[in-house]
């Protein structure tokens, strides 16, 4: 068995794959104060709730976009797991063209999705993830990593509005009754749902112009399921796009 990290700003997303087959998910908080011992607890906590042991993974291969992170994931995989963690980037290489300008540059999520959706539905594509970053990237034809856009993720930009507009209250992000919205609640839902949506169409579809018309728009992250209800723009949504990606660079490095 694997187990698959993929750590975010915001959250931690873990799972663990018996072959192909993906037998369990969880998500918890980035804590950058964690230390690799209390991972390992937490960790150990969550697999025991569905019979499954650290001992018994094959591997761990981590996805991190927080560097300080790090050292724990390390000192997790040595003395829980038994074995050395894998980071993309390090012994995990992502087997694509990539026209990133520096190409260490890239998050390791974003080239872990490229990989995943090469693999999944084919190219050209355009692969948005929403998470505390919106990010779009765009895998040419060819199969090529091009690069992409980054805009402010839909829960830090209601953050910031709760910060820095004194009337205006700290909300979730729902999907609203209507667009108009008849008080305070409704219209900040309308704005973040229906503006983000607004968002997600007009730059995939300005991508979808550059790559091709037969590109594919696949959504992954917390909010994919939730917002691809109201948008025809979206061809897949593939909540676990990147423990997928990790699955395939493990096994790709792994049968050689």
């Amino acid at each position: 068995m694997l187990l698959a990290v993929d750590v975010g700003n915001t959250n931690i997303l873990l799972g663990v794959y018996e072959g192909e087959k993906l037998l369990e998910t969880w998500r918890v908080s980035t804590n950058r104060e964690r230390t690799g011992d209390e991972h390992g607890v937490l960790f150990s906590q969550l697999l025991g709730m569905a019979d499954l042991r650290l001992r018994d993974m094959e591997g761990m291969a981590v996805s991190n976009v927080v560097p300080p992170l790090a050292p724990a994931l390390r000192h997790l995989a040595q003395r829980y797991v038994g074995r050395e963690a894998e980071f993309v980037g390090e012994t995990l290489r992502p087997r694509l063209p990539n026209r990133y300008t520096p190409p260490t540059a890239v998050g390791a999520d974003r080239l872990v999705n490229a990989v995943a959706v090469l693999r999944r539905y084919g190219p050209p594509a355009v692969i948005v993830d929403f998470g505390t970053a919106t990010t779009f990237d765009a895998v040419s034809v060819e199969g090529e990593y091009l690069g992409g856009s980054i805009a402010p993720g839909v829960g830090i930009s209601l953050e910031a509005l709760f910060r820095t507009a004194a009337h205006l209250p700290r909300i979730e992000v729902a999907r609203p009754p209507r667009v108009i919205g008849g008080n305070t609640m409704e219209s900040m839902q309308s704005g973040a749902y229906y503006g983000f949506i607004g968002q997600l169409e007009g730059v995939a579809r300005r991508f979808r112009t550059e790559l091709g018309e037969q590109t594919r728009v696949i959504a992954t992250g917390g909010l994919a399921e939730l917002i691809a209800r109201d948008t025809d723009v979206i061809d897949h949504v593939d909540p676990y796009l990147t423990l997928e990606g990790l699955r395939i660079l493990w096994e790709e490095q792994h049968s050689n």
